[in-house]
């Protein structure tokens, strides 16, 4: 792999971490299309989303710093409002079901799931969940009515994104969807939520290109491809939450729909 083709996956995941299409399975895809089977693909792409992840920081660093800020004041029993509480409850019970089965799934991530026909399926399926998630009427809840139960349940969904093709951001937007929050809410927590297990993939996945001695082979390389996520991670959430606040998924089933059939078809 060159410094092009790095960028080009850079752009691949920023462009596709956020918007409800899936990164994994659209790296897959691109790997596929020109050849760019490396070792280790998978580290390199967590990498890549760690990131897009700073991108997320950036963008929602006042919320995140509150909640970090709210979680340690919590902790030393200072002082915390119930819907503060609630929230970080919430987050934290919403981040273990993608931990749990990350865990166990880590071999078959790197593995059998790294394939193109079930990117395919996975996309379809996907695409299935987002429209009865827009289907669902919504109890315009806001992030403050969020509890440890709807957390969890929303991370349930963010876990369905383990498997390449189902998309993070289109998961738990739909779980947040399925719990009763407007589509705008919904997104906002697809954010917050997405942050820790972002972080920690991203950085195991780091300790693991050390770890094997990659970090000199392909080090320039990640990093070229890296700022090309961050760049583009920030203008695909900006754009996400403006275009949500209007419009619904069905765009991005119908996207999704399609692409899956020309890779039945074509790769």
């Amino acid at each position: 792999m060159d410094i092009f083709h790095s960028v080009i996956l850079g752009v691949v995941q920023g462009l596709t971490e956020f918007l409800p299409v899936s990164s994994s399975g659209h790296l897959i895809i691109f790997r596929d299309i020109f050849g760019l089977q490396v070792d280790y693909g998978l580290a390199f792409d967590a990498v890549l989303q760690l990131a897009t992840t700073l991108a997320v920081f950036i963008y929602f660093r006042k919320d995140i710093l509150k909640y970090i800020k709210n979680f340690f004041l919590w902790v030393f029993q200072k002082d915390v409002s119930a819907s503060d509480k609630n929230l970080i409850k919430a987050l934290i019970w919403g981040t273990v079901p993608a931990i749990i089965l990350g865990l166990m799934l880590e071999d078959l991530m790197d593995s059998v799931f790294r394939n193109s026909n079930l990117v395919a399926l996975s996309l379809i399926i996907g695409s299935l969940i987002m429209l009865f998630a827009e289907k669902k009427k919504p109890n315009n809840l806001k992030i403050a009515d969020v509890n440890a139960v709807k957390g969890f349940i929303i991370g349930l969904f963010q876990a369905l994104a383990l498997v390449p093709g189902m998309s993070r951001s289109g998961m738990t937007i739909s779980g947040g969807l399925f719990s009763g929050f407007s589509r705008e809410e919904a997104t906002r927590f697809s954010f917050l939520l997405a942050f820790p297990i972002l972080v920690g993939s991203g950085l195991k996945k780091l300790l693991d290109l050390f770890q094997y001695n990659l970090i000199d082979t392909i080090g320039i390389d990640l990093l070229f491809g890296s700022v090309a996520a961050f760049i583009v991670g920030l203008l695909a959430i900006h754009f996400l939450i403006k275009f949500l606040k209007n419009h619904s998924l069905k765009v991005f089933v119908w996207y999704r729909v399609i692409v899956a059939v020309l890779i039945l078809l074509f790769i």
